[in-house]
Protein backbone atom coordinates (compact mmCIF):
# COMPACT_ATOMS: atom_id res chain seq x y z
CA UNK A 1 0.00 0.00 0.00
CA UNK A 2 1.58 3.28 -0.62
CA UNK A 3 1.29 6.23 1.78
CA UNK A 4 -1.17 7.81 0.33
CA UNK A 5 -3.62 5.13 -1.60
CA UNK A 6 -7.27 5.59 -2.78
CA UNK A 7 -9.01 4.25 0.16
CA UNK A 8 -12.20 5.06 1.12
CA UNK A 9 -23.99 9.01 19.58
CA UNK A 10 -25.84 11.61 21.67
CA UNK A 11 -27.58 14.65 20.57
CA UNK A 12 -27.00 18.35 20.26
CA UNK A 13 -28.84 21.07 19.11
CA UNK A 14 -26.51 24.20 18.43
CA UNK A 15 -27.39 27.65 18.59
CA UNK A 16 -25.46 30.78 17.12
CA UNK A 17 -26.12 34.02 18.94
CA UNK A 18 -26.11 37.30 17.53
CA UNK A 19 -24.81 38.85 20.28
CA UNK A 20 -24.20 36.71 22.94
CA UNK A 21 -21.05 33.59 22.88
CA UNK A 22 -22.45 30.40 21.04
CA UNK A 23 -24.75 27.99 23.36
CA UNK A 24 -25.14 24.60 22.75
CA UNK A 25 -27.88 21.76 23.82
CA UNK A 26 -26.94 18.52 24.84
CA UNK A 27 -29.81 16.53 23.50
CA UNK A 28 -30.52 13.49 21.96
CA UNK A 29 -33.20 14.28 19.47
CA UNK A 30 -33.93 17.14 18.14
CA UNK A 31 -37.22 19.65 17.38
CA UNK A 32 -38.87 19.68 14.18
CA UNK A 33 -37.08 21.80 11.39
CA UNK A 34 -37.49 24.38 9.55
CA UNK A 35 -41.40 24.81 7.50
CA UNK A 36 -39.13 26.50 4.66
CA UNK A 37 -38.50 24.08 1.33
CA UNK A 38 -36.06 21.43 1.46
CA UNK A 39 -33.02 20.79 -1.30
CA UNK A 40 -31.37 17.62 -1.75
CA UNK A 41 -27.58 17.81 -0.97
CA UNK A 42 -24.47 16.31 -1.58
CA UNK A 43 -20.63 16.29 -1.31
CA UNK A 44 -17.76 14.29 -1.41
CA UNK A 45 -14.98 15.41 1.30
CA UNK A 46 -11.38 13.59 1.03
CA UNK A 47 -10.03 12.27 3.97
CA UNK A 48 -6.26 11.53 5.22
CA UNK A 49 -7.32 8.62 7.84
CA UNK A 50 -4.04 7.29 9.90
CA UNK A 51 -3.53 3.61 9.82
CA UNK A 52 -1.05 1.57 11.56
CA UNK A 53 0.30 1.07 8.36
CA UNK A 54 0.26 4.60 7.31
CA UNK A 55 -2.04 7.09 6.02
CA UNK A 56 -5.22 6.82 3.52
CA UNK A 57 -7.81 8.97 1.80
CA UNK A 58 -11.39 8.31 1.83
CA UNK A 59 -13.81 9.52 0.73
CA UNK A 60 -16.72 10.60 2.50
CA UNK A 61 -20.27 10.86 0.46
CA UNK A 62 -22.45 13.46 2.57
CA UNK A 63 -26.01 13.29 1.33
CA UNK A 64 -28.81 15.03 3.13
CA UNK A 65 -32.21 17.06 2.57
CA UNK A 66 -31.54 20.79 3.74
CA UNK A 67 -33.50 23.27 4.13
CA UNK A 68 -33.14 25.99 1.48
CA UNK A 69 -33.97 28.79 3.62
CA UNK A 70 -34.42 29.34 7.45
CA UNK A 71 -35.89 31.34 9.63
CA UNK A 72 -34.85 34.01 12.90
CA UNK A 73 -35.09 31.58 15.61
CA UNK A 74 -36.55 28.46 14.31
CA UNK A 75 -34.64 25.41 14.64
CA UNK A 76 -33.47 24.02 10.91
CA UNK A 77 -32.66 20.50 10.98
CA UNK A 78 -31.38 18.30 8.26
CA UNK A 79 -32.78 15.25 7.48
CA UNK A 80 -32.18 11.78 5.51
CA UNK A 81 -28.58 12.72 6.43
CA UNK A 82 -26.01 9.84 5.20
CA UNK A 83 -22.36 9.32 5.47
CA UNK A 84 -20.63 6.54 2.99
CA UNK A 85 -17.40 6.30 3.10
CA UNK A 86 -15.23 3.85 0.57
CA UNK A 87 -12.04 1.65 2.05
CA UNK A 88 -9.68 -0.58 0.29
CA UNK A 89 -10.49 -3.90 1.01
CA UNK A 90 -7.63 -4.70 1.91
CA UNK A 91 -6.69 -1.86 4.09
CA UNK A 92 -9.59 -2.88 6.71
CA UNK A 93 -9.09 -6.19 7.03
CA UNK A 94 -5.54 -5.72 8.86
CA UNK A 95 -7.60 -3.60 11.53
CA UNK A 96 -9.88 -6.61 12.06
CA UNK A 97 -9.56 -10.13 14.45
CA UNK A 98 -8.18 -12.93 12.00
CA UNK A 99 -11.13 -14.23 10.36
CA UNK A 100 -13.67 -11.62 10.35
CA UNK A 101 -15.68 -11.61 7.02
CA UNK A 102 -17.78 -8.35 7.93
CA UNK A 103 -16.95 -4.59 9.74
CA UNK A 104 -19.53 -2.78 11.31
CA UNK A 105 -18.88 0.97 12.07
CA UNK A 106 -19.90 3.71 13.65
CA UNK A 107 -18.84 7.51 12.14
CA UNK A 108 -18.86 10.74 14.24
CA UNK A 109 -18.91 14.05 12.11
CA UNK A 110 -17.75 17.31 13.29
CA UNK A 111 -19.26 20.10 11.76
CA UNK A 112 -18.87 24.08 11.82
CA UNK A 113 -21.74 26.30 11.40
CA UNK A 114 -21.00 29.55 11.09
CA UNK A 115 -22.72 32.85 10.33
CA UNK A 116 -21.28 35.90 10.01
CA UNK A 117 -19.23 36.28 12.61
CA UNK A 118 -20.41 33.67 14.76
CA UNK A 119 -18.83 30.32 14.67
CA UNK A 120 -20.12 26.80 16.42
CA UNK A 121 -19.52 23.13 16.25
CA UNK A 122 -22.28 20.89 15.96
CA UNK A 123 -21.31 17.18 16.46
CA UNK A 124 -22.91 14.44 14.15
CA UNK A 125 -22.61 11.58 16.53
CA UNK A 126 -23.55 7.83 16.68
CA UNK A 127 -24.13 7.02 12.72
CA UNK A 128 -24.05 3.47 12.36
CA UNK A 129 -23.17 1.32 8.86
CA UNK A 130 -24.94 -1.79 9.44
CA UNK A 131 -22.41 -5.19 9.24
CA UNK A 132 -20.65 -4.56 5.37
CA UNK A 133 -18.82 -7.53 4.00
CA UNK A 134 -14.93 -7.36 4.10
CA UNK A 135 -14.88 -8.40 0.73
CA UNK A 136 -15.99 -5.79 -1.05
CA UNK A 137 -17.18 -5.06 -4.09
CA UNK A 138 -15.66 -6.09 -7.80
CA UNK A 139 -13.67 -3.31 -7.71
CA UNK A 140 -12.27 -4.11 -4.53
CA UNK A 141 -14.21 -1.05 -2.34
CA UNK A 142 -15.62 -1.43 0.67
CA UNK A 143 -18.67 0.51 1.02
CA UNK A 144 -19.39 1.84 4.59
CA UNK A 145 -22.75 3.46 4.40
CA UNK A 146 -23.71 5.24 7.36
CA UNK A 147 -27.03 6.75 8.84
CA UNK A 148 -28.20 8.73 11.74
CA UNK A 149 -29.67 11.64 12.86
CA UNK A 150 -28.60 15.39 13.03
CA UNK A 151 -29.38 18.19 15.35
CA UNK A 152 -30.81 21.00 14.53
CA UNK A 153 -28.93 25.10 14.56
CA UNK A 154 -31.01 27.84 15.55
CA UNK A 155 -29.50 31.55 14.66
CA UNK A 156 -30.66 34.73 16.15
CA UNK A 157 -30.64 37.35 13.03
CA UNK A 158 -30.19 36.88 9.31
CA UNK A 159 -27.32 35.85 6.88
CA UNK A 160 -26.28 33.10 5.16
CA UNK A 161 -25.25 29.42 6.94
CA UNK A 162 -22.97 27.26 6.21
CA UNK A 163 -21.87 24.10 7.36
CA UNK A 164 -18.29 22.57 6.84
CA UNK A 165 -17.29 18.87 7.58
CA UNK A 166 -14.59 18.75 10.06
CA UNK A 167 -12.86 15.78 11.45
CA UNK A 168 -14.01 12.19 10.82
CA UNK A 169 -14.19 9.63 13.57
CA UNK A 170 -14.90 6.25 12.60
CA UNK A 171 -15.44 3.18 15.03
CA UNK A 172 -14.08 -0.53 13.31
CA UNK A 173 -15.37 -3.89 14.85
CA UNK A 174 -16.58 -7.63 13.55
CA UNK A 175 -19.84 -7.73 14.31
CA UNK A 176 -21.11 -9.96 17.75
CA UNK A 177 -21.99 -13.47 17.12
CA UNK A 178 -24.35 -14.99 18.70
CA UNK A 179 -22.65 -17.63 21.31
CA UNK A 180 -19.12 -16.61 21.18
CA UNK A 181 -17.05 -13.90 23.07
CA UNK A 182 -17.53 -10.29 22.27
CA UNK A 183 -15.84 -9.03 20.20
CA UNK A 184 -13.12 -6.43 20.58
CA UNK A 185 -12.52 -2.98 21.15
CA UNK A 186 -13.24 -0.80 17.90
CA UNK A 187 -10.63 0.36 16.05
CA UNK A 188 -10.72 4.01 16.25
CA UNK A 189 -9.51 6.00 12.96
CA UNK A 190 -9.25 9.68 13.26
CA UNK A 191 -8.98 11.45 9.64
CA UNK A 192 -8.17 14.66 9.12
CA UNK A 193 -9.62 16.79 5.67
CA UNK A 194 -6.77 16.55 2.91
CA UNK A 195 -5.07 19.50 1.84
CA UNK A 196 -7.07 21.43 -0.51
CA UNK A 197 -10.26 20.03 0.76
CA UNK A 198 -12.87 23.38 1.88
CA UNK A 199 -15.72 20.51 2.96
CA UNK A 200 -18.72 22.84 2.16
CA UNK A 201 -21.56 20.88 2.85
CA UNK A 202 -24.60 23.32 2.55
CA UNK A 203 -25.21 26.72 2.83
CA UNK A 204 -28.62 28.12 3.85
CA UNK A 205 -29.89 31.49 3.68
CA UNK A 206 -31.75 33.14 6.39
CA UNK A 207 -33.55 36.53 5.09
CA UNK A 208 -34.33 39.37 7.06
CA UNK A 209 -37.74 38.97 8.29
CA UNK A 210 -38.40 42.28 8.77
CA UNK A 211 -40.44 43.32 11.36
CA UNK A 212 -41.71 40.70 13.99
CA UNK A 213 -45.52 40.46 14.32
CA UNK A 214 -44.65 38.84 17.73
CA UNK A 215 -42.78 40.47 20.96
CA UNK A 216 -39.16 39.88 20.39
CA UNK A 217 -37.98 36.86 21.87
CA UNK A 218 -34.76 37.90 23.77
CA UNK A 219 -36.60 41.11 25.16
CA UNK A 220 -38.49 41.23 28.29
CA UNK A 221 -42.01 40.33 28.79
CA UNK A 222 -45.04 41.13 31.80
CA UNK A 223 -45.16 37.65 33.17
CA UNK A 224 -48.50 37.96 32.99
CA UNK A 225 -48.50 38.00 29.33
CA UNK A 226 -47.96 35.74 26.49
CA UNK A 227 -50.91 32.91 26.81
CA UNK A 228 -48.80 30.58 28.48
CA UNK A 229 -45.40 30.98 26.45
CA UNK A 230 -42.78 32.84 27.75
CA UNK A 231 -41.41 33.96 24.35
CA UNK A 232 -37.96 34.77 26.58
CA UNK A 233 -37.42 31.37 27.84
CA UNK A 234 -37.33 28.57 25.20
CA UNK A 235 -34.72 30.79 23.27
CA UNK A 236 -33.61 28.63 20.42
CA UNK A 237 -35.57 25.85 21.24
CA UNK A 238 -38.52 24.28 18.52
CA UNK A 239 -41.71 26.02 18.50
CA UNK A 240 -43.49 24.77 21.64
CA UNK A 241 -46.98 23.41 22.32
CA UNK A 242 -49.73 24.63 24.03
CA UNK A 243 -49.24 25.00 28.00
CA UNK A 244 -51.40 24.06 30.60
CA UNK A 245 -52.67 27.21 31.69
CA UNK A 246 -54.06 26.62 35.57
CA UNK A 247 -52.63 24.49 38.16
CA UNK A 248 -54.19 21.02 38.10
CA UNK A 249 -55.86 19.95 40.93
CA UNK A 250 -53.25 17.96 42.53
CA UNK A 251 -52.35 17.09 46.07
CA UNK A 252 -48.92 15.99 46.66
CA UNK A 253 -49.05 12.72 48.75
CA UNK A 254 -46.44 11.07 50.25
CA UNK A 255 -43.72 12.18 53.56
CA UNK A 256 -41.23 14.38 52.92
CA UNK A 257 -37.38 13.11 52.91
CA UNK A 258 -34.87 15.57 54.20
CA UNK A 259 -32.14 13.30 54.83
CA UNK A 260 -30.24 14.90 52.11
CA UNK A 261 -30.43 18.57 52.88
CA UNK A 262 -28.00 20.17 55.08
CA UNK A 263 -27.46 18.92 58.60
CA UNK A 264 -28.13 21.93 61.09
CA UNK A 265 -25.00 22.39 62.90
CA UNK A 266 -24.95 21.51 66.73
CA UNK A 267 -25.99 24.19 69.56
CA UNK A 268 -29.61 25.40 70.39
CA UNK A 269 -32.71 24.16 69.01
CA UNK A 270 -34.57 25.68 65.99
CA UNK A 271 -38.21 26.47 65.76
CA UNK A 272 -39.70 24.58 63.49
CA UNK A 273 -42.93 25.39 62.05
CA UNK A 274 -45.17 23.26 60.05
CA UNK A 275 -47.92 24.72 57.73
CA UNK A 276 -50.81 23.26 55.02
CA UNK A 277 -48.64 24.46 52.68
CA UNK A 278 -49.01 26.88 49.73
CA UNK A 279 -50.39 25.25 45.99
CA UNK A 280 -47.95 26.00 43.27
CA UNK A 281 -47.44 24.92 39.97
CA UNK A 282 -44.48 24.90 37.37
CA UNK A 283 -42.67 22.98 34.14
CA UNK A 284 -39.08 21.28 35.10
CA UNK A 285 -37.43 20.14 31.86
CA UNK A 286 -34.12 18.54 31.36
CA UNK A 287 -31.84 15.97 30.14
CA UNK A 288 -30.21 12.58 31.73
CA UNK A 289 -27.59 11.61 30.60
CA UNK A 290 -26.06 8.02 30.77
CA UNK A 291 -22.40 7.38 31.42
CA UNK A 292 -22.19 4.35 29.40
CA UNK A 293 -23.94 5.62 26.32
CA UNK A 294 -21.96 9.01 26.05
CA UNK A 295 -25.97 10.25 25.23
CA UNK A 296 -28.76 12.22 26.38
CA UNK A 297 -32.06 11.85 26.68
CA UNK A 298 -34.63 14.99 27.03
CA UNK A 299 -36.74 15.24 30.21
CA UNK A 300 -40.42 15.94 30.24
CA UNK A 301 -39.77 17.28 26.60
CA UNK A 302 -41.24 20.91 26.20
CA UNK A 303 -40.93 19.97 22.36
CA UNK A 304 -44.03 17.62 23.06
CA UNK A 305 -46.58 17.67 26.14
CA UNK A 306 -44.36 18.30 29.28
CA UNK A 307 -45.99 17.60 32.82
CA UNK A 308 -46.49 20.22 35.49
CA UNK A 309 -45.07 20.01 38.74
CA UNK A 310 -47.27 20.38 41.55
CA UNK A 311 -46.30 21.51 44.66
CA UNK A 312 -47.51 22.20 48.60
CA UNK A 313 -44.65 25.22 48.79
CA UNK A 314 -43.15 25.36 52.25
CA UNK A 315 -44.81 23.34 54.33
CA UNK A 316 -42.09 22.94 56.98
CA UNK A 317 -40.14 25.63 58.11
CA UNK A 318 -37.21 25.24 60.08
CA UNK A 319 -35.27 28.45 61.96
CA UNK A 320 -32.50 29.13 64.02
CA UNK A 321 -31.38 33.13 64.40
CA UNK A 322 -27.58 33.98 63.52
CA UNK A 323 -27.19 34.85 67.35
CA UNK A 324 -28.10 32.07 69.08
CA UNK A 325 -25.78 29.23 70.37
CA UNK A 326 -24.75 27.19 66.56
CA UNK A 327 -25.09 29.73 63.83
CA UNK A 328 -28.22 30.69 61.68
CA UNK A 329 -30.00 28.22 59.97
CA UNK A 330 -33.15 28.25 57.61
CA UNK A 331 -34.83 25.33 55.64
CA UNK A 332 -38.14 25.46 53.85
CA UNK A 333 -39.25 22.05 53.04
CA UNK A 334 -41.85 21.53 50.13
CA UNK A 335 -43.74 18.65 49.15
CA UNK A 336 -43.99 17.95 45.02
CA UNK A 337 -45.42 15.60 42.46
CA UNK A 338 -44.34 15.33 38.67
CA UNK A 339 -46.00 12.32 36.55
CA UNK A 340 -43.14 12.20 34.01
CA UNK A 341 -44.56 11.64 30.35
CA UNK A 342 -42.48 8.92 28.48
CA UNK A 343 -38.99 9.51 26.52
CA UNK A 344 -37.51 8.41 23.61
CA UNK A 345 -34.03 7.01 23.85
CA UNK A 346 -31.84 5.99 21.35
CA UNK A 347 -28.36 4.54 21.72
CA UNK A 348 -25.63 1.65 20.67
CA UNK A 349 -25.69 -0.82 22.85
CA UNK A 350 -21.99 -2.68 23.02
CA UNK A 351 -20.97 0.69 20.67
CA UNK A 352 -22.55 -0.62 17.38
CA UNK A 353 -25.69 -1.78 17.59
CA UNK A 354 -28.53 0.70 17.22
CA UNK A 355 -31.13 0.28 19.62
CA UNK A 356 -34.18 3.01 20.40
CA UNK A 357 -36.63 2.45 23.23
CA UNK A 358 -39.26 4.12 24.76
CA UNK A 359 -38.71 5.33 28.99
CA UNK A 360 -41.49 5.43 31.27
CA UNK A 361 -40.32 6.92 34.64
CA UNK A 362 -42.36 6.07 38.09
CA UNK A 363 -41.53 8.72 40.59
CA UNK A 364 -42.22 9.17 43.84
CA UNK A 365 -43.06 12.23 45.88
CA UNK A 366 -40.21 14.86 45.58
CA UNK A 367 -38.99 16.83 48.39
CA UNK A 368 -37.62 20.26 48.06
CA UNK A 369 -35.18 22.22 50.67
CA UNK A 370 -33.79 25.26 50.54
CA UNK A 371 -32.29 27.54 52.54
CA UNK A 372 -29.14 28.41 54.12
CA UNK A 373 -26.63 27.85 57.11
CA UNK A 374 -24.93 30.41 58.87
CA UNK A 375 -22.04 31.05 61.41
CA UNK A 376 -22.22 32.88 63.99
CA UNK A 377 -21.62 36.69 62.41
CA UNK A 378 -20.88 34.80 59.39
CA UNK A 379 -22.46 34.81 55.75
CA UNK A 380 -24.78 32.93 54.84
CA UNK A 381 -24.15 29.38 52.26
CA UNK A 382 -27.31 28.51 50.54
CA UNK A 383 -28.52 25.71 49.79
CA UNK A 384 -31.32 23.55 47.62
CA UNK A 385 -31.84 19.94 47.59
CA UNK A 386 -34.34 18.40 45.22
CA UNK A 387 -34.39 14.23 46.36
CA UNK A 388 -36.84 11.71 44.89
CA UNK A 389 -36.91 7.71 44.30
CA UNK A 390 -37.84 6.55 40.38
CA UNK A 391 -38.34 3.43 38.83
CA UNK A 392 -37.52 3.28 34.87
CA UNK A 393 -39.32 0.67 32.63
CA UNK A 394 -38.58 0.35 28.73
CA UNK A 395 -40.41 -0.91 26.62
CA UNK A 396 -41.21 0.01 22.31
CA UNK A 397 -37.94 -1.31 21.47
CA UNK A 398 -36.07 -1.53 18.58
CA UNK A 399 -32.95 -2.96 17.26
CA UNK A 400 -31.69 -2.18 13.83
CA UNK A 401 -34.96 -1.00 13.12
CA UNK A 402 -36.85 -4.38 14.24
CA UNK A 403 -38.97 -4.34 16.61
CA UNK A 404 -37.76 -6.23 19.65
CA UNK A 405 -39.83 -7.70 22.56
CA UNK A 406 -38.82 -6.83 26.02
CA UNK A 407 -41.93 -7.85 27.18
CA UNK A 408 -44.31 -5.98 29.63
CA UNK A 409 -42.05 -4.94 32.74
CA UNK A 410 -38.64 -4.84 31.62
CA UNK A 411 -37.53 -2.02 34.19
CA UNK A 412 -34.85 -1.54 36.63
CA UNK A 413 -35.11 -4.32 39.51
CA UNK A 414 -35.08 -1.45 42.44
CA UNK A 415 -36.23 2.28 42.96
CA UNK A 416 -33.12 4.42 42.49
CA UNK A 417 -32.63 7.63 44.65
CA UNK A 418 -31.90 11.08 42.58
CA UNK A 419 -30.67 13.97 44.10
CA UNK A 420 -30.32 17.39 42.31
CA UNK A 421 -28.47 20.41 43.87
CA UNK A 422 -28.80 23.93 43.26
CA UNK A 423 -25.84 25.81 41.03
CA UNK A 424 -25.10 29.33 43.34
CA UNK A 425 -22.38 29.73 41.24
CA UNK A 426 -24.29 31.00 37.66
CA UNK A 427 -26.10 34.37 37.73
CA UNK A 428 -29.52 32.53 38.60
CA UNK A 429 -29.14 30.36 41.26
CA UNK A 430 -32.11 27.91 42.88
CA UNK A 431 -32.81 30.18 45.89
CA UNK A 432 -36.57 28.73 46.65
CA UNK A 433 -39.20 26.29 45.00
CA UNK A 434 -40.83 29.85 43.97
CA UNK A 435 -38.17 30.96 41.96
CA UNK A 436 -37.06 27.46 40.56
CA UNK A 437 -33.62 27.64 38.96
CA UNK A 438 -30.79 25.05 37.35
CA UNK A 439 -30.76 21.81 38.91
CA UNK A 440 -27.97 19.17 38.79
CA UNK A 441 -26.95 15.43 40.04
CA UNK A 442 -25.51 12.19 39.44
CA UNK A 443 -27.06 8.49 40.06
CA UNK A 444 -26.32 4.96 39.71
CA UNK A 445 -28.77 3.22 37.65
CA UNK A 446 -29.61 -0.51 39.21
CA UNK A 447 -29.74 -3.29 36.45
CA UNK A 448 -32.50 -4.40 34.78
CA UNK A 449 -34.97 -7.56 35.42
CA UNK A 450 -38.23 -8.45 33.45
CA UNK A 451 -36.86 -7.73 30.07
CA UNK A 452 -37.20 -10.44 27.55
CA UNK A 453 -40.31 -12.65 26.19
CA UNK A 454 -40.76 -16.32 24.84
CA UNK A 455 -38.23 -17.55 27.06
CA UNK A 456 -35.63 -14.69 25.48
CA UNK A 457 -33.84 -12.90 28.68
CA UNK A 458 -32.30 -9.53 27.67
CA UNK A 459 -31.42 -8.40 31.05
CA UNK A 460 -28.29 -8.69 30.65
CA UNK A 461 -28.12 -6.84 27.63
CA UNK A 462 -29.56 -3.50 29.11
CA UNK A 463 -28.12 -3.96 32.11
CA UNK A 464 -24.58 -4.22 30.13
CA UNK A 465 -26.07 -0.91 28.53
CA UNK A 466 -27.04 1.07 30.82
CA UNK A 467 -26.68 0.46 34.40
CA UNK A 468 -23.96 1.79 36.11
CA UNK A 469 -22.83 4.90 38.65
CA UNK A 470 -21.66 8.19 37.27
CA UNK A 471 -24.91 8.80 35.33
CA UNK A 472 -26.28 12.73 35.57
CA UNK A 473 -29.40 14.65 35.54
CA UNK A 474 -29.92 18.71 34.69
CA UNK A 475 -33.11 20.00 35.48
CA UNK A 476 -34.43 23.54 34.86
CA UNK A 477 -37.38 24.75 36.84
CA UNK A 478 -39.09 27.68 35.59
CA UNK A 479 -41.07 30.28 37.95
CA UNK A 480 -44.02 28.73 39.76
CA UNK A 481 -47.26 29.68 39.08
CA UNK A 482 -49.52 30.37 42.82
CA UNK A 483 -53.03 30.02 41.25
CA UNK A 484 -54.96 31.19 44.66
CA UNK A 485 -52.77 34.18 44.57
CA UNK A 486 -52.97 36.77 41.84
CA UNK A 487 -51.99 35.25 38.67
CA UNK A 488 -50.83 39.17 37.03
CA UNK A 489 -47.96 38.68 39.72
CA UNK A 490 -47.46 35.11 40.46
CA UNK A 491 -46.27 33.86 37.21
CA UNK A 492 -49.43 32.35 36.17
CA UNK A 493 -50.40 30.58 33.35
CA UNK A 494 -46.65 28.98 33.67
CA UNK A 495 -44.25 29.01 31.74
CA UNK A 496 -41.61 27.00 30.10
CA UNK A 497 -38.01 27.25 30.91
CA UNK A 498 -35.41 26.61 28.63
CA UNK A 499 -33.44 23.10 28.53
CA UNK A 500 -30.05 23.01 30.54
CA UNK A 501 -27.40 24.54 28.51
CA UNK A 502 -29.90 26.81 26.48
CA UNK A 503 -29.60 30.95 27.21
CA UNK A 504 -31.08 31.60 31.09
CA UNK A 505 -34.21 32.96 30.43
CA UNK A 506 -34.67 36.67 30.93
CA UNK A 507 -36.26 37.52 34.58
CA UNK A 508 -38.83 39.88 34.06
Amino acid sequence: MSEKTSATASRRSVRLASVAAVATLAGLLSGPGSAADDVDASAVVTYDCDLPSGTVQVPLEVRGTFPATGEVDVPMSPVDVSMTADFEAADLAPLLPEGASEVVSTATLDVDVVQNDQTAQAQWAQFVAPATPLAGDENGKVRLAHTGEVPSVTVSAAGDVTLTAGQLTLGLSAPAVEGEEAPADPVTLTCDRSEGEAGLLATVLVPDAGTPETPDPGGETDPGEGGGEDPGDPEGEPPLPPVDTSCPDVVPQGEMDISDAPVIPPGAPPFQLNLPGQRVCGYAVGLATIKKLNGSTIINDPSEKPALLSALANQRVTVRTPQMEGGGYNMFNSLATLDLPDAESTFLAFGFQPVSAEVSFETGPLTVSTGNVMEVFGYPVNFAVVSFKQSMRLHDVTVNGVPLDVGPDCRTVRPYKVVLRGDFTGGNPYLNVLEGGPLNGTLDIPAFSGCGSGGQDLDALFTASISGPGNSIALNQANMCVPDADPSVWNCPPRLPALPGAPTPAVD
